[in-house]
């Protein structure tokens, strides 16, 4: 069977020979990291490892650029402006220009993976563009108000100049919605932003969680665990203000960021913050935490799914993609459960319940509710929406192929 896997897999990138082969440009908004959004460009890349890549900056270290096969990204003027590639987030007002200064005339096939400018290209009435939203940009939308609030510019002639910003943002972001012809979304909460902001249906495809790099632990320690970049929307200082009201518990924090000095402010005894750490330290303590607590409002979100793989149920906030990642106590093999605040009494009150009910969650059915989300998954998806979208029905995978 594994034979019959690889030749599905190898069709997906091989066009007919009686057909011209596709000229594929595929663009991303910014090119700093390798985050969730760049492994679901790596995917986009293994379908079409001949495209041409853009993005508005780009400054991944070397050692985490393998994923984009050797290629060197196109990039606009931000990229040249000073401090553009690591205050790229100064010039928004300027992305919307620089996103329409990349030149897409000689593609047949746009593919924009966008959570802020990407999905903004130009492109003709001979040519498709297809774009897969991971987020619309939520700072500018229905959380603007939270935004400006973290940043502390909700007064006074830097919030009044920001608001204004966002609000030309906000026509230009709808104006250029029309130029895509088609939308997939990475999760239900993404497709209803869609329809809600731009008026238009999107497909849902779930990103990839590369399930392979994780496997099974032998058993669980007497802790609780946490992982993250520690940006506001990620609430771990809430989360380590939670557990240190809880001093029988024990959580682990592997994360850095801006809001580190916050976190350590909110520790108490019980929590023990490791920093960034490897890939290797981090997998050891999911296959050994209790529970995964994840307290963010995501988009989609793939920590989760990344604990579930290793056998650990996730306590989540129950908003956002955790919804469609986790299942919860009402069904019949539960992989985690919700908390529906933001606040430490939620939080401790799912802990609570969580300990009450842990004879319901299984390593197996963990990795199981997992595995449904895997590449082979997504790459399938995506070629029978290219496939579709471009009417070329023989890029799509021979599914009738014996092994």
């Amino acid at each position: 069977m594994t034979g019959c896997t690889n030749d599905i897999m190898n069709d997906m990138t091989l066009p007919s020979p009686s057909l011209p082969p596709l000229k594929v440009a595929i663009i991303h908004d910014w090119l700093v990291v390798f985050g969730g959004a760049e492994r679901v460009l790596a995917q986009f890349l293994d379908l079409f490892p001949d495209a041409d890549v853009y993005a508005t900056v780009y400054d991944v270290p070397p050692e985490q650029a393998s994923f984009l096969r050797g290629k060197t990204p196109r990039t606009t003027f931000i990229q040249k402006l000073p401090f553009g590639k690591t205050k790229y987030r100064t010039y928004l007002p300027l992305m919307p220009l620089a996103i329409e200064q990349l030149d897409m005339s000689g593609y047949d096939l746009v593919i924009s993976s966008s959570y802020c400018v990407a999905k903004g290209v130009l492109t003709g009435p001979d040519q498709k563009h297809l774009s897969y939203v991971h987020s619309a940009a939520r700072y500018a939308w229905d959380l603007q108000h939270v935004y400006l609030r973290e940043a502390r510019m909700e007064k006074g002639l830097k919030g009044m100049l920001a608001r204004i910003m966002l609000h030309y943002f906000r026509m230009w972001d709808v104006r250029t919605s029309h130029g895509v012809d088609r939308y997939l979304a990475n999760s239900d909460f993404v497709a209803r932003r869609i329809r809600k902001i731009y008026g238009y249906e999107a497909k849902i495809v779930y990103p990839p969680a590369e399930i392979d790099r994780f496997s099974l632990g032998t058993g669980k320690d007497d802790f609780y665990l946490t992982a993250s970049r520690m940006v506001p929307y990620k609430m771990i200082p809430l989360i380590a203000e939670a557990f240190a009201s809880m001093p029988d518990r024990k959580l682990v924090i592997i994360g850095d960021g801006p809001e580190m000095a916050k976190v350590r402010a909110k520790a108490g005894p019980n929590v023990e913050i490791l920093g960034y750490q490897s890939e290797q330290v981090m997998i050891d303590h999911m296959q050994r935490a209790k529970a995964f607590v994840f307290a963010a409002e995501e988009d989609f979100g793939i920590v989760p799914l990344e604990a579930q793989a290793c056998g650990t149920p996730v306590i989540a906030y129950g908003r956002g993609g955790a919804l469609e990642t986790v299942r919860g106590l009402d069904a019949p093999a539960p992989t985690g459960l919700f908390f529906n605040q933001q606040t430490v009494p939620a939080i401790v009150d799912a802990v609570a319940r969580f300990e009450a009910a842990s004879d319901r969650f299984t390593q197996e059915n963990c990795r199981k509710n997992a595995l449904r989300f895997s590449p082979k998954s997504f790459k399938e998806a995506i070629m029978a929406e290219v496939s579709a979208l471009l009417d070329r029905p023989e890029l799509l995978p021979s599914l009738t192929k014996s092994a």
